[in-house]
């Protein structure tokens, strides 16, 4: 009996796009020079927009989609539920280089930023005012398996990302995937799709933030594995943001002393 083929389980290509500079980013720079505790956002965090330059940020990267031949471009585009994460991926499409109209764009709330519970707003120097328990439990347990009250530990955020690479590989194999989200869930997606360990990925982590709107990029490889698998083709690349003369910025979110 003649056997059946194997079918693909992961995407051609996945993009992981970090949303672009947001005003809870410019308002987090502006707290740390000033010395302050909290960070100044009206609002929650769910909501805080882009800014001008996340606007900008936006519009290349789609530009940089857009170049593409139509045949490579995304085909399927998931998002984070947060306000910039969206404006991203529809900036990206209104440069043209998204085919997937907004209207179905999958809204996935487990790609959302981390939740830092009762450290939300609080500068580093806030913490360690407010809160000098939880600053020393994040030292002792590292950011890693750190959870403070209310919020989550990076082991949380893969928890919950697991199960949309299960989402992915079931809905979505041999199509052409763009997922837009936040700092941390680049890095934990990479944790997932490369089985790396605690150590590798923080390593990776204190080597550069991961920047506003830059891309990181898999492609299908059909030797990696009995079934195959993605294989990182670029990291943190941000050469869209550059030929198009819009400035690179790589300020962790406004709740960065707990990231």
């Amino acid at each position: 009996m003649p056997q059946r083929p194997i079918q693909q389980r992961w995407p051609d290509r996945l993009w992981i796009v970090r949303h672009g500079e947001s005003a809870g980013n410019v308002a987090r720079d502006a707290a740390q020079a000033a010395g302050l505790f909290r960070i100044d956002i009206t609002e929650r965090d769910v909501d805080v927009p882009l800014s001008r330059l996340g606007e900008r940020q936006s519009d290349a990267l789609g530009r940089w989609f857009a170049a593409m031949p139509p045949d490579e471009r995304p085909d399927v585009v998931l998002t984070s539920p947060y306000r910039r994460a969206r404006l991203t991926a529809e900036r990206i499409h209104a440069g043209g280089g998204l085919p997937v109209d907004p209207a179905d764009f999958v809204v996935d709330e487990r790609l959302r930023e981390k939740e830092f519970g009762v450290l939300d707003r609080l500068t580093r120097s806030g913490i360690e005012q407010e809160f000098p328990d939880q600053a020393e439990f994040r030292r002792i347990l590292g950011k890693f398996y750190h959870r403070p009250p209310g919020g989550e530990s990076w082991c949380d955020v893969i928890l919950r990302l697991r199960s949309a690479l299960d989402t992915i590989s079931l809905h979505h194999g041999g199509r052409r995937v763009l997922i837009v989200g936040h700092q941390v869930v680049v890095l934990c997606l990479r944790y997932l799709l490369e089985n790396l360990t605690e150590p590798d990925i923080l390593a990776i982590d204190a080597e550069a933030d991961v920047a506003n709107c830059s891309v990181t990029e898999y492609r299908f490889d059909p030797d990696s594995g009995p079934r195959g698998g993605l294989a990182l083709h670029r990291y943190n690349f941000v050469a869209p943001l550059e030929e198009a003369g819009a400035p690179v910025t790589a300020q962790p979110d406004a709740n960065v002393a707990a990231r």
